[in-house]
């Protein structure tokens, strides 16, 4: 009897301290979570977003293509729809370099705009971060000392981003569709005293490309904290304000080189989007 005993009280010991060591490990909190040793900011796990994956287009075939139009528009982050493009914690273009930098894609030269010449490694980081000479002077030998600084990117600088596009009917599908090719931000030049100089794009990724890592990160989501788009959503969705500033010609001009005013040259894009949507329209009309 009193072995009977002892074996149930070793059970019953046994129980408890693999009970004990189980709760240590597996702290279950009321939400149903588990704890981690560290703080986090919120009181789930976020990461089902990194599971998504990029729908694959389907597949258009030249014959099919009856009719189409590229198209140059420009989104500028300071419009309130666009709020999301320079967002703190992370803003759009430090999504693409961050891409470009885990290889995930590849960056393009601005020599022009249809992705033919791919950037190294080394000017990748030279548009990133500039390297600037400071010079001294010593005041006890009078000896002239200089420096060199890197002055790291601010992502702030860049305020607008540039989209290339092709409209065009699928027979197949009888319907207008419409598909980015390529993003390019657009950054300011200044000259050593501070004057502005000129603007132009940084560099050119391939879209097509970008997709798939566009997917994985999250855009803010201005309605539902819990329900955040991926930046691929945005696009094709098309969850942004913008405006064409050119389209293809023989002549290979902005819409700026050939209408002088600000008023002619909105006129004018508005003539360009009205088009294609009178195309699509009229294709229907018997």
């Amino acid at each position: 009897m009193n072995f009977k005993k002892i074996i149930s009280s070793f059970c019953c010991f046994s129980f408890l301290i693999c009970s004990s060591a189980f709760a240590q490990n597996n702290n279950v909190t009321e939400s149903g979570n588990a704890d981690q040793a560290t703080p986090r900011d919120n009181f789930y796990n976020r990461y089902l977003h990194t599971e998504k994956r990029a729908i694959e287009y389907d597949f258009i075939h030249e014959k099919d293509v009856f009719w189409e139009k590229r198209v140059w528009r420009l989104i500028d982050v300071r419009e309130k729809m666009n709020h999301a493009f320079q967002n703190p914690v992370k803003p759009f273009v430090m999504v693409l370099l961050d891409a470009a930098a885990n290889g995930d894609i590849t960056l393009y030269h601005t020599m022009d705009d249809q992705f033919s010449q791919p950037m190294t490694e080394s000017e990748r980081n030279s548009i990133i971060n500039t390297i600037d000479t400071i010079c001294t002077f010593d005041p006890d030998t009078f000896e002239e000392i200089c420096m060199p600084v890197v002055n790291e990117f601010n992502p702030e600088s860049v305020k607008r981003f540039r989209l290339k596009e092709v409209y065009f009917f699928d027979e197949e599908t009888s319907k207008m569709d419409v598909r980015v090719l390529g993003v390019a931000p657009i950054i300011d030049r200044m000259d050593d005293n501070g004057n502005f100089l000129n603007s132009g794009p940084m560099f050119w990724a391939y879209y097509p490309e970008l997709r798939q890592s566009l997917s994985k990160v999250e855009a803010f989501n201005s309605h539902n904290d819990a329900a955040r788009m991926s930046w691929e959503d945005v696009f094709e969705a098309r969850l942004f304000s913008s405006y064409i500033i050119k389209e293809s010609n023989v002549y290979d001009r902005r819409l700026k080189d050939y209408k002088s005013s600000p008023m002619a040259i909105i006129l004018e894009a508005d003539k360009i989007k009205d088009d294609i949507f009178h195309f699509e329209h009229d294709l229907w009309s018997y």
